[in-house]
């Protein structure tokens, strides 16, 4: 049995995370769960997991009964915590991650702002002290998938994406998007934040980046393909142009109980399976620059390195926020970010605090551009 910890329990990613541990009770024992704001339904999961710690933003009155309150990078460090699942949103992952891998945990990381704003520490961690990281987000998870059990050069990977809600709709046309229209994603069911970085492409961008350090694959070596279908979730390209690619339903439960199981793969019958005997159809089409500018303006920010990522991060999530609250339109969203970005002097971003330092300037740099 597996001690675990869940890390932003209360959110999408979590609740499916604590539905995979439902299906398997005997292989899983919940020590600590960390909420966000959604108070009520922490205390629910509470109730039914019953784990010895907890932790949220609002901190509860009247703690349950033999439940104790401590700090997230305390709750991941636990002698008897096994495995860790970040699903966390934006930076408050990234201290627990580096604390979970210093002791050692393996880490579910389905969270893509603590590798996005630090990739190369957290490799440096992982190696250093023994932890290890196992991809949950859809797209890595399906190449490290099909990376599996392979010793050959890597030509190229190819990262899907599903193009979100606009990918027909004529580029003179997304100034008037609304937030209601941009939240339809056409085949997956996310949170909010995730899926407007879907419309805009700005989470295939910080999937390149989340690629780039996961699987030491050159930046040139990376390559977004637009896949309707979002049936296959990511393909990988070796030296003898052979290219495998890992295929199911969009389902993120199949990735988050890949990771918590690694290396065995296990039946769920809550998992959809992908029925072949019916007729499918599998289309690919390049990505178009200027419809999805955040795309490249992410990349490149990437690739710049030091505290241009961690930056990056924090102002798209700030921008991401103030479409949704009606305060800037889409198009505003790539326009505050560019600012954010290009006001910023780089920092070497070689330890945990100059990377928090630099999302503290940035998520305040980022509302005042927006609020503009």
């Amino acid at each position: 049995m597996k001690n675990i910890v869940v890390l932003g329990s209360t959110g999408s990613i979590g609740c499916q995370t604590l539905d995979v541990v439902r299906a398997f009770p005997d292989d899983f024992h919940v020590v600590g769960l960390a909420g966000g704001n959604n108070r009520d339904l922490l205390l629910r999961q509470v109730e039914e997991f019953k784990p010895k710690y907890i932790y949220c933003t609002d901190r509860p009155s009247n703690l349950p009964n033999g439940v104790g309150f401590i700090p997230m990078d305390e709750m991941v460090s636990l002698e008897e915590v096994d495995i860790v699942m970040v699903a966390t949103m934006g930076s408050v992952g990234l201290v627990p991650t580096l604390s979970a891998l210093k002791h050692g945990k393996l880490v579910a990381l389905s969270n893509k702002e603590p590798i996005v704003m630090a990739g190369k520490m957290i490799k440096d961690f992982e190696a250093k002290y023994g932890g290890t990281v196992l991809p949950v987000d859809s797209e890595p998870s399906a190449i490290w998938q099909c990376m599996r059990g392979e010793d050959n050069p890597i030509r190229r990977l190819m990262i899907t994406g599903s193009g979100g809600p606009f990918r027909n709709t004529p580029v003179d046309e997304l100034a008037s998007v609304t937030p209601e229209l941009a939240l339809h994603h056409p085949t997956w069911t996310m949170g909010k934040k995730i899926t407007i970085d879907s419309a805009t492409m700005m989470n295939k961008a910080f999937e390149v980046i989340e690629s780039h350090w996961l699987f030491d694959v050159p930046w040139d070596k990376i390559e977004v393909v637009i896949h309707p279908q979002s049936t296959i979730h990511s393909m990988v390209e070796f030296e003898d142009g052979s290219i495998k690619a890992q295929m199911g339903p969009p389902d993120m439960r199949l990735p988050i109980q890949y990771a918590l199981f690694y290396p065995k793969r296990l039946f769920n019958d809550m998992i959809p399976k992908l029925d072949i005997s019916i007729s499918h159809s599998l289309t690919f089409q390049p990505m178009e620059p200027e419809r999805y500018p955040c795309f490249g303006l992410a990349v490149s920010a990437g690739q710049r390195g030091g505290t241009y990522p961690t930056v990056l991060s924090a102002a798209d999530e700030v921008a991401v926020g103030a479409f949704l609250d009606g305060k800037i339109g889409f198009t505003d969203i790539h326009r505050v970010v560019d600012q954010v970005l290009s006001d910023h002097k780089m920092m070497p971003g070689t330890d945990a605090e100059e990377l928090l330092e630099a999302d503290r300037w940035a998520v305040k740099r980022a509302g005042e551009v927006a609020g503009r």
